[in-house]
């Protein structure tokens, strides 16, 4: 049974099964990063397949872009919901997300096992390509999140805020100012989308399954941390860091680096040098960004307990989107008339590029930036995915190469 909010699918319904080969081919081949991993679903699922029309896909990803989290993992789950119902949106999340988790574990697992398993010029290309991949994601970003002095402004405080507060109490602290800074300037300008074409769906079961998912994950949000705090094994600890980072983080994959690094490098679970070769190494994978918490939990695990522990991690960090996106989803026509809650997450936005503007600067300027040929190498990527024709996942590699030669 379908969600009453959801849209319905003209489609035939696809059984568990068959979502999870649907999402792991795209799972093995979408590379490009989450507006690339949007573009394959449209073509797959409304052009090929006819699961749902342009207007409703539309509507799916607005939902998902409201929300915390990775946008097109999101997407995926909330097409496999409409198709299988919580099986359909757990079989569509595993198969998008286990081929490049699987590829990543086993890269932390080698990276820490064997320290000269990649050769020191090429982590450090893999570093200097992060730099470009970031720079490319705050330019984007804020060309479509910080239009209008207000937001580049809020932007900039963000930004500022952060370097001078390091850590997770900042970053909060920023997104919840930003938040109250929105409500203030847009609450009463009318930033609400259209009304809708559905009426919004009244009280029954599936409302009452999504109240109960959402009050699961707030509890968790405030549970996980106080359970760390009374009983701190490895285990519990890195899962409500990583839980926390995976419910928190606004804009998708590349706002979760500065999260993570606050999470996993200050604490001294992962070090700096490996946490940013496994950024880099993860813009190389096809599948959701969000997986490189598997390469984290991993390289956290230092041997035996490595696959356990990128389990741990991996599931901490998707798991407030699954219940983000069961929970809200019969409450979506509501949501979307709701003109305060746009206009906070609209300052939210801006203040998720400052976030982001502020890791580029430390840690991935600072870490990577050496001399004059690691700024032109940097300069010559950048160029090359904004302008150029290259995918990332060919670039990213190719900086690994050239790593052998600063």
């Amino acid at each position: 049974m379908q969600p009453a909010s959801l849209p319905q699918s003209h489609a035939p319904a696809a059984n568990a099964w068959q979502v999870f080969l649907i999402f792991l081919r795209l799972g093995l081949t979408s590379f490009g990063g989450p507006v690339a991993h949007l573009a394959y679903f449209r073509t797959e699922f409304v052009a090929r397949r006819r699961w749902l029309s342009e207007s409703d896909y539309a509507d799916l990803v607005a939902l998902c872009q409201l929300l915390p989290g990775p946008a097109s993992s999101q997407v995926g789950m909330a097409l496999g919901l409409r198709q299988g119902g919580f099986a359909g949106a757990l079989a569509a999340w595993l198969g998008f997300a286990l081929p490049s988790a699987l590829v990543m574990a086993l890269l932390g697992l080698g990276l820490i096992a064997t320290p000269g398993l990649v050769p020191a010029g090429v982590l450090h290309g893999l570093k200097v390509a992060a730099v470009a991949v970031v720079a490319q994601a705050v330019w984007r970003m804020g060309g479509s999140l910080c239009r209008g002095p207000a937001r580049l402004l809020l932007m900039g405080l963000t930004c500022a805020l952060t370097l001078a507060i390091p850590g997770m109490a900042g970053q909060l602290g920023a997104m919840m100012i930003a938040a109250l800074a929105g409500l203030g300037l847009w609450g009463r300008a009318g930033v609400a989308p259209e009304q809708p074409a559905h009426e919004a769906p009244g009280p029954g079961p599936w409302a009452v399954r999504g109240a109960t998912l959402l009050i699961l994950f707030a509890a968790m949000l405030v549970l996980l941390p106080l359970a760390a705090r009374a009983w701190p094994q490895a285990w519990l600890l890195l899962a409500d860091a990583f839980f926390r980072s995976g419910a928190l983080v606004f804009g998708g994959g590349h706002v979760v680096l500065p999260l993570l690094q606050a999470e996993v490098v200050s604490t001294g679970w992962v070090a700096q040098d490996d946490f940013l070769a496994g950024y880099g190494l993860a813009q190389a994978m096809p599948g959701p960004l969000f997986t490189f918490a598997a390469f984290l939990g991993a390289a956290a695990g230092h041997g035996a307990g490595g696959w356990l522990w990128a389990a741990v991690c991996l599931l901490a960090i998707f798991l407030p989107s699954f219940l983000l996106v069961m929970g809200v989803s019969p409450f979506w026509e509501s949501l979307r008339r709701h003109a305060p809650l746009r206009a906070a997450l609209s300052g939210v936005n801006a203040a998720v590029v400052g976030l982001l503007l502020a890791s580029l600067y430390n840690p991935v300027w600072t870490s990577a930036i050496q001399g004059p040929a690691d700024i032109f190498l940097a300069l010559a990527v950048f160029a090359e995915l904004m302008w150029g024709r290259m995918p990332v996942w060919l670039v990213v590699p190719l900086c690994g190469v050239m790593g052998l030669w600063l």
